[in-house]
């Protein structure tokens, strides 16, 4: 029996994605303009953040490569066959399935979508994605053609959200909140951080499901952490139980469609010492400063210039952790990131209508000091074209934040 090493498979109907058929076109448009400008004739995309963005297909590589060939007269996703026809129902576009009866199918796959007559001269690739063994394979089979990356390029397309990404990261805001709510019923002396963060997180995706009844759901998640463990803005929950008078990090990511929004707070169980709310009140006051400061023309390192005097004038400059805040849209922690939208000191990026970012100071004071712990607050801020929207509503700071459990 000859077995092929690619097909297509149209099994099924096409569902509905996460947005219009408008916005994929237009998105699309937007790419091929870039290709125009850099004089591109075929951008191979391999992240999972632009093939998202730009077809609706979220894949799941399991150490099999993706991808999506974009010319000006065809937008296709290449996918292994063992997701079989799921690609085709969710991507905005054409899908080649490769199989894996022969090494290096994927590149075959590529080849079909083009031909072998008129190879590209100019290829768009991402160089913050792709790995340095498919780009030798890549280059071997197109060695004739120049490689540009494209990357930055689709990056600023991506930091200008439109009204269909700003609702649903409006949605995803409030379902944050909602599962913020949650865990703070599940908060008591005795509970293990991975019990409160299942019931949030359960929480957060019933909520999605009722919102989004078409969707896919995959990858909502909490960080609940106590004690030693909130010293690291990413750690991860454990099984430690909580002891009156401990500080808390609440960290809700609920995942819509590939689409990120977050809520982060500081609260402390039951109790909370004189050193603990100095330190507390300071990065609250630091949160309060940024959020008045975001808003449109304002540069992104001015932002953290000013913040940077504030925390030294209150005495924590030296426990700052991180940036101040980021870009959200089609990101995860295991893909996506708008670098050039980032609250820090090395990014000159002007803040304009339609970004969205994130305020999140932090400290953090090491165990064995007085206050020790981290101390994180988060909102999510829209830019308009006069001001800036927080659409977080969960509230912050002592007044509401010292549980009793």
């Amino acid at each position: 029996m000859e077995r092929p090493d690619f097909f297509e498979l149209h099994n099924g109907e096409k569902v509905k994605l996460p947005f219009s058929n408008t916005e994929y076109n237009n998105r699309v448009l937007n790419i091929r303009s870039v290709m125009d400008k850099n004089n591109i004739d075929m951008i191979i995309l391999t992240s999972m953040h632009n093939i998202a963005y730009y077809t609706g297909f979220i894949y799941c590589s399991f150490g099999r490569p993706y991808g999506c060939v974009i010319t000006q007269d065809k937008i296709t996703t290449i996918s292994a066959n063992i997701d079989a026809s799921q690609p085709w129902r969710r991507s905005h576009c054409e899908n080649i399935i490769y199989t894996d009866w022969k090494r290096d199918n994927f590149l075959k796959a590529i080849v079909s979508i083009i031909g072998r007559n008129d190879p590209p001269k100019n290829i768009g690739i991402e160089n913050d994605h792709i790995t340095l063994d498919m780009r030798e394979k890549i280059g071997s089979i197109f060695s004739f053609s120049v490689f540009h990356d494209i990357s930055k390029d689709l990056m600023k397309l991506r930091m200008i959200k439109s009204q269909e990404e700003i609702e649903i990261i409006k949605n995803g805001a409030k379902i944050a909140d909602i599962g913020g709510y949650e865990i703070v019923k599940k908060i008591k002396e005795g509970a293990s951080e991975i019990e409160i963060a299942i019931a949030g997180r359960d929480r957060m995706e019933r909520e999605i499901v009722k919102t989004y009844p078409d969707a896919e759901y995959m990858d909502t998640w909490v960080w609940f952490q106590s004690g030693i463990n909130t010293d690291g803005a990413h750690n991860p929950k454990t099984n430690r139980k909580l002891v009156s008078g401990d500080i808390l990090s609440l960290n809700t990511f609920p995942m819509i469609s590939g689409y990120y929004t977050a809520l982060e707070r500081t609260l402390f169980l039951n109790s909370v010492d004189d050193k603990s709310l100095k330190a507390w009140e300071a990065n609250v006051k630091v949160h309060k400063r940024g959020l008045e400061l975001i808003k449109p023309g304002v540069k992104c390192s001015d932002i953290c210039i000013e913040l940077n005097e504030l925390f030294a004038e209150l005495g924590y400059l030296e426990y700052r952790t991180f940036g101040y805040g980021h870009s959200f849209g089609v990101l995860s922690h295991f893909y996506g990131r708008e670098s050039g939208l980032e609250l820090r000191e090395d990014i000159d990026t002007v803040l304009a209508e339609n970004m969205v970012v994130s305020m999140e100071p932090m400290i953090m004071i090491p165990d064995g000091k007085p206050g020790a712990g981290g101390y994180r607050e988060h909102d999510i801020m829209i830019i308009g074209k006069n001001n800036a929207e927080n659409i977080t509503k969960f509230p912050f700071g002592p007044e509401y934040n010292i549980i009793k459990g």
